[in-house]
């Protein structure tokens, strides 16, 4: 319960303080246009209020340090940066009322190194900088350079961003190149009052702007004051740590050395990250081979349909399914045979976006104006509000194979050894599925017939499909060994046979990508079924009048027009793809040959406590996202 308080607590204070400084910010900024000086005093309260947070908050300064029990807890952290707000809106008014160029210079940068003196006064004996000149001078000097180059191709002064480029180089210099806490109290104060000064220099080497000047500031703000805090936030969160994780990704494993680009070039060279020894037994895949087959079908059909059409393939042609089975054999016989982390990856983007967005179209397609298709978009769409991990654990109960000498309670294997001996008994319920299984597939040849007479080689291609498997599971059937979870024994009988779904490799990350295609189904379903109702009815309509069929209509019509709807689902999904963790992470943990980036990366810097090799892999897993999310946001722009 009272976890359950404090996080109602943090979530209250978290949105109330973001909502007070999204208001305080408005009610500054309105003072900008009528009322310079208050604009000035309530901006510089909030500077050095800010400031001063930053340093009590990490208890740089003395009575930050929850060590004196005299002011109070809060008060401890708080007087600090009500003192240092007081001070710079003391420093901003005077600015306000000055005109002379030579006064602001030093009211200015006075003011601004009185600050920085207090700070330095008041700064913990543990965080006293010993100044190394120079790295100091170098660093102050090259963004010196830097900020005056920006001001310049900016238009302006470059005096003004030389003090920022300076104030930032002395920080830096000060604070990050040398060892903290073996200096003393002088150093400390000069490492402070410096950039404070040249920051209080910079505002007062501008001047006071006019009224109309001050209008189109108030005008502007209000830009920066919605985008400032997302910007700000997205910088903190994402940029600032991939740089970081970017620079370690250079070290060793204890990130203490240089190592270059060799973390990289040992996650290509590991076997367990990329094996292509198995690239001959490519040719003996019976995927393979049924692909190829699939192909060279294809190709067949194509060409014929190129006599008549003038295209070897186009949408809904009798040429498109074969290839596109062959192709998808052909992948999944590549990543059956080439083994690591890197193939699993690739594996699970072709299978889950193939699959989920194929899915997702042919559900928004057929429950289109459906009796019931509110509650059968609602029943797909329902995975989406389970949680990864608690998905994975539903399908890992579904997986799961006990021994076979006890009842099976996973119900994939339940089903599996239940039709075993089904397809092995000789009772009635056996004459009945086995009947039903002959006439179902006598039933789709009929229908595979029909439309070859009828030369609709597309509306065929389907039954044909599933008759042949239908007449695969019919024979199978009705031969001795029959069909399903058994297995013969010696002595005539059968015994339950189980399929490890999870521990069986290679095809155990297919089972594990099913997760993941339940999920997103219901995903691509929503997004094409929205695209599907803004095609044009006027578009339908025409083509009905010309004498198209509805197959027609979808594949000529509806398909080309959502193109670039299924192009945001595609790179959407290639991209939660590439960072798959938790469904890996609950399943398998990696075991069995089912290691994926993000799994990798967190096993490899958290668990074997290597820091520069996991560091190289999430930045692979960046690089690799990067352009699929730059291209998706474009296509979004441009819709």
């Amino acid at each position: 319960m009272d976890k359950i308080i404090s996080t109602l607590i943090t979530v209250v204070i978290a949105v109330g303080a973001s909502a007070g400084l999204w208001v305080g910010a408005n009610l500054v900024f309105n003072q900008a246009r009528n009322n310079w000086s208050r604009f000035n005093a309530m901006a510089g309260f909030g500077i050095g209020f800010v400031a001063g947070v930053l340093l009590s908050g990490n208890r740089v300064l003395i009575y930050s340090d929850g060590s004196t029990t005299g002011l109070g807890q809060f008060g401890q952290w708080v007087w600090f940066p009500i003192v240092a707000g007081i001070a710079c809106a003391a420093v901003a008014v005077l600015l306000s009322v000055t005109e002379a160029p030579g006064r602001r210079l030093l009211v200015g940068g006075g003011g601004g190194a009185a600050v920085g003196i207090i700070a330095g006064a008041l700064t913990r004996v543990d965080f006293y900088p010993s100044l190394e000149v120079v790295p100091l001078l170098g660093y102050t000097a090259v963004l010196a350079g830097v900020g005056a180059g920006i001001s310049t191709l900016r238009k302006s002064s470059p005096v003004g961003g030389a003090l920022i480029g300076a104030a930032i180089g002395w920080v830096l210099g000060a604070w990050g190149a040398p060892e903290i806490g073996t200096g003393n109290a002088a150093w400390t104060v000069v490492a402070m009052a410096v950039p404070t000064a040249l920051l209080g220099a910079r505002f007062g080497l501008g001047r006071n702007p006019s009224l109309s000047e001050r209008a189109i500031l108030d005008q502007k703000s209000r830009g920066v004051i919605f985008l400032g805090p997302a910007l700000l936030f997205i910088f903190a969160t994402l940029v600032v740590p991939a740089v970081r994780t970017l620079y370690l990704s250079f070290l060793d494993r204890r990130s203490e050395m240089f190592v270059g680009l060799q973390n990289y070039t040992d996650t290509f060279t590991d076997r367990t990250s990329l094996d292509l020894s198995g690239w001959a037994n490519l040719f003996t895949s019976r995927m393979f081979i049924v692909g190829v087959i699939l192909l060279v079908l294809g190709a067949v059909i194509g060409s014929r349909s190129r006599q008549t059409t003038g295209h070897f393939v186009e949408l809904g042609s009798p040429s498109m399914f074969p290839l596109l089975g062959g192709t998808l054999l052909f992948f999944f016989a590549l990543f059956t045979v080439l083994r690591g982390t890197i193939i699993n990856n690739l594996w699970w983007v072709v299978a889950v976006v193939f699959f989920s967005t194929a899915l997702g179209l042919a559900v928004a397609v057929l429950a289109e104006n459906a009796k019931f298709e509110k509650v059968a978009k609602s029943l797909i769409f329902m995975p989406m509000a389970i949680s990864l991990v608690g998905a994975s654990i539903i399908w890992r109960f579904m997986y799961q194979a006990r021994d076979v000498s006890i009842e099976q309670t996973g119900v994939l294997n339940a089903a599996w050894v239940g039709l075993g001996r089904l397809s092995t008994g000789g009772g009635l319920p056996t004459l009945i599925v086995g009947g039903l299984a002959v006439l179902a597939v006598i039933g789709l040849f009929v229908m595979m017939a029909r439309a070859l007479t009828r030369k609709q080689y597309g509306r065929a291609a389907v039954p044909g499909v599933v008759a042949l498997l239908g007449l695969w599971f019919a024979v199978r059937f009705w031969s001795p060994g029959g069909v399903g979870g058994v297995a013969p024994t010696d002595d005539g009988g059968f015994v339950a046979q189980t399929i490890l779904f999870i521990q069986e490799t290679p095809f155990n990350n297919f089972w594990l990508m099913v997760v993941l295609i339940w999920i997103q189904t219901g995903f691509a379903m929503v997004i094409l079924s929205a695209a599907i109702r803004a095609v044009p009815a006027d578009l339908l309509e025409a083509a009905s009048v010309d004498g198209a069929t509805s197959t027609q209509i979808f594949w000529r019509i509806t398909l080309p027009q959502i193109a670039t709807t299924i192009g945001v689902v595609v790179t959407t999904l290639i991209v939660l793809v590439m960072k798959v963790f938790d469904i890996v992470k609950v399943m398998t943990n990696g075991q069995f040959g089912t290691q994926v980036l993000a799994n990798d990366m967190f096993a490899t810097a958290f668990n074997n406590f290597d820091t520069g090799r996991g560091a190289a892999l999430a930045m692979l897993i960046l690089f690799s996202v990067l352009p699929v999310m730059i291209y998706n946001i474009r296509q979004m722009q441009e819709a």
